[in-house]
């Protein structure tokens, strides 16, 4: 499978101008990903040839790359794709029951559609907004201070067409395809729009103001280190690569088999 003409000098354009800003062409693999993403929702033989001729490496070279990352997927996911938390904290304020209720309630499990293509569920490890557990996003806007109950009910709005605001950031929800867009370095404009911090992640710095904290001065002379570190300073490493390790060795473990 190719792309058709129109579609491949639309992306052979958008590539050219990724590419450009970086000062070695294979830089710009992970925004191409994102790129060809945008175009069919997931990573495709098409998209993969596509990034490998554009920055003059391999297929195999593209494909380590895109299944490295879960961001990049490689079956269709839906227009609205969910992502809930079940990391430590998030799975202790109730993430993983929101999981198994949506999971249920929707007939769907890790990275995979609902029949009519509107929404797809994946389990994230983290989605870094501990303050706001338990959190879900869509399409990687967040959903503050979730219950299987609000989780369910955003999930039937989204597949039913109604607006659905996140918690903080644009006031609009972009679609999977839009999204991927944006992280291959295509702004839609959105970023500043809406709540950016929420009062939980002001509660240290309204503190420091109360009390009068104040980070250092960046200007103020104070001893810093030498830099950089000279070769005499540094130690041996500790083991080459593939050498012998002393000792007894577990039967299969690399030492065992570098024995």
């Amino acid at each position: 499978m190719t792309y058709g003409p129109e579609v491949r000098e639309r992306l052979e354009r958008d590539a050219k101008e990724i590419i450009g800003r970086y000062p070695r062409p294979r830089s710009a693999l992970l925004p191409l990903l994102h790129l060809v993403q945008s175009e069919e929702g997931h990573i495709t033989e098409a998209g993969i040839e596509f990034c490998a001729e554009q920055l003059g490496i391999t297929p195999a070279q593209v494909t380590g790359v895109a299944t490295f990352y879960t961001q990049y997927k490689h079956a269709p996911v839906g227009d609205y794709h969910v992502g809930v938390c079940i990391n430590t904290l998030c799975a202790v304020m109730g993430g993983d029951q929101i999981w198994d209720e949506l999971s249920e309630h929707t007939g769907v499990g890790h990275d995979e559609a609902t029949p009519d293509g509107k929404v797809s569920l994946e389990r994230i490890e983290c989605n870094a907004a501990c303050d706001f557990a338990p959190v879900m996003m869509v399409n990687w806007e967040f959903f503050d201070n979730m219950t299987p109950e609000k989780a369910k009910r955003l999930v039937d709005d989204l597949r039913s067409g109604k607006q659905v605001l996140p918690s903080r950031g644009p006031k609009s929800l972009a679609t999977w395809k839009e999204a991927s867009r944006v992280l291959a370095g295509f702004p839609d404009g959105r970023a500043g729009e809406g709540v950016q911090a929420g009062p939980e992640s002001l509660v240290g710095l309204e503190i420091a103001k109360q009390r009068g904290w104040e980070a250092p001065r960046a200007d103020v002379e104070r001893e810093r280190p030498e830099e950089p570190v000279k070769p005499e300073d540094m130690g041996s490493p500790p083991q080459e690569p593939g050498k012998p390790v002393g000792g007894e060795a577990k039967p299969g473990s690399q030492e065992g088999r570098n024995k």
